[in-house]
């Protein structure tokens, strides 16, 4: 397994979001990026968490924090196990009262709970090998790198509110 953090999101082009994670150890030159498609729900859900900021209502990877807190257990790791046919898988390793406890759930749900309890993130080396790709000179410039940035913001304007709510 491969530690990583998420760098960013960012919004194909056929405005779909995506996730991308880098190795984070990497030395120089252009970093490794695994790009993983996730739902406009889980963008935002993952957006909110990396930022630090605070929805006013509780999302579903807010209260999967909470209910993990009462009951006393807490994720130690979160790992993107495999590609599948185009399908990433991921686990939620936690730890319980009665030991270590791994969850097969979707790579989406596990990063924007990582990212809110500061777990690490790990990549298979074979998922890295087969889905990893280098982050090109364009990627690289400060300025294209913020017209990114500012694509997936308007894309989160357009994100309706009442998506989010149960």
């Amino acid at each position: 397994m491969v530690p990583v953090r998420v760098l960013g999101l960012a919004v194909d082009g056929g405005m779909q979001p995506v996730v991308l994670l880098t190795p984070i150890d990497e030395g120089v030159g252009p970093r490794t990026l695994v790009p993983i498609w996730v739902g406009a729900q889980e963008a935002a859900s993952i957006s909110i968490a990396i930022s630090g900021e605070e929805p006013p209502r509780p999302l579903s990877h807010d209260l999967m924090q909470r209910l993990l807190a009462v009951v006393g257990a807490g994720v130690e790791r979160v790992e993107v196990t495999r590609i599948d046919g185009g399908t990433f898988y991921a686990a939620l390793v936690l730890t319980t009262a009665d030991g270590r406890v791994t969850l097969d759930c979707r790579p989406s749900d596990a990063i924007a709970l990582a990212s809110r309890v500061d777990a690490p993130l790990f990549v298979a080396e074979s998922v890295l090998a087969e889905t990893g790709v280098l982050e090109d000179a364009s990627e690289a410039d400060p300025e294209a790198t913020e017209e990114k940035v500012e694509e997936f913001r308007h894309f989160l304007d357009q994100v309706d509110p009442e998506d989010f709510q149960g």
